[in-house]
């Protein structure tokens, strides 16, 4: 008899020790502890970085106007030339004897005008008096405005040829640095050959950029404003970072969007008293700019990056995080602006994002 009442109890007792120990296995987790920030608005000044290639405002190739020998060469290839600066000859002398020729021959015209204006005179004369035949007298007129043609061209001729002349000495058209010459003395050169040279301007010098279509309206209004030596809106880095001394300007905006890039050509003029800057030298241009108006801003550090987008987690009701994708606009320090996907006020994870995952609960401790 006592058998029998001892073995319910003791499967009453084991089936209360089951159901504790299932009901230790369903408790959920403790909640993980994270750090967490509000989204706010706010103003700031960033900047944009765009590649960027040293340009000259000015390039003038210096081509033969006349065909000849090069007898000539007065410069240093990649010095600095002034404008009017004698930079090439070219053989003058059968240019000169062309103008001597020239000259020569005008006046042999001037004399036969003298003689024709002489006739002229005397048959008029005559004319009035009725003493010569009416044809002789137009022949003379007639040879006296042919020698007025002659002389005429004989002066249109000596323009010519002094022009020929003058172009056998080559000046520099413009201040600015010499390149290498690709003719040597005694070089034979014509018009319409390889240049003979470049000159480009280098003070001020330019900076080429690529802009978005989206950037067009922003650059415009910055070629509108006055320029400042001591504004640093646009300031060029070169290629091992180091940032040039001299402030830039937006010189021109380009006339038309390329329309297989979508892209529209900035040049930037900048100072360059020292010559640092050498055309086709490559960097990045790094402009100014502001959020204008408040913009929503949070930690760079809250946003992961999945496949190419952005994504943050929020904590919402009951301590649960949700994973927001998210627009990212300009970095601007340790932070980033959000254009979509967040709301002001909404609590981001900062710190202990690698611990969670969608529905998590946290304990967020706000910053």
């Amino acid at each position: 008899m006592r058998t029998y009442l001892l073995l319910p109890a003791l499967l009453f007792i084991a089936a209360a020790c089951g159901g504790k120990k299932d009901e230790q296995q369903q408790a959920p987790p403790p909640p993980t502890p994270v750090t967490a920030v509000k989204a706010t608005r706010g103003n700031a000044t960033y900047y944009d970085e765009f590649p960027a290639t040293v340009t000259a405002l000015v390039d003038v190739e210096i081509q033969p106007q006349v065909a000849g020998n090069i007898t000539g060469i007065f410069f240093q290839d990649g010095q600095r030339v002034k404008k009017g600066q004698k930079l090439y000859t070219i053989d003058p002398q059968q240019y000169r004897a062309s103008y001597d020729q020239a000259v020569a021959n005008l006046n042999v015209q001037k004399a036969n005008l003298n003689r024709a204006q002489k006739d002229a005179d005397r048959y008029n004369t005559l004319a009035k008096q009725d003493a010569i035949a009416r044809q002789a007298v137009d022949n003379a007129n007639a040879t006296l405005e042919a020698a007025q043609m002659q002389v005429q061209a004989a002066q249109a001729n000596i323009r010519a040829v002094s022009t020929n002349l003058k172009y056998t000495t080559i000046y520099a058209p413009l201040d600015g640095t010499i390149g290498i010459s690709q003719v040597r003395l005694g070089a034979a050169v014509a018009p319409g050959s390889t240049p003979l040279n470049t000159i480009s301007a280098d003070n001020p010098i330019s900076v080429d950029i690529q802009i978005d279509e989206s950037d067009i309206q922003r650059f415009v209004k910055l070629q509108s404003q006055p320029s400042n030596p001591r504004d640093s809106t646009f300031v060029f880095l070169l290629t091992d970072g180091t940032r040039y001394r001299y402030p830039g300007a937006v010189r021109i905006v380009d006339r038309a969007v390329d329309p297989q890039t979508g892209t529209l050509r900035v040049r930037v003029a900048f100072p360059n008293p020292e010559r640092q800057l050498k055309v086709g030298l490559n960097g990045n241009l790094r402009v100014k700019a502001s959020t204008g108006a408040p913009q929503l801003m949070i930690p760079y550090q809250a946003v992961t990056e999945q496949m190419s987008e952005y994504f943050v987690f929020v904590v919402g009701d009951s301590s649960k995080v949700t994973q927001k994708k998210v627009t990212l606009g300009p970095r601007i320090n340790e932070k980033v602006i959000v254009k979509n996907g967040l709301n002001e006020g909404e609590l981001i994870v900062t710190e202990g994002t690698q611990k969670i995952r969608e529905g998590a609960r946290v304990k967020a401790a706000v910053k």
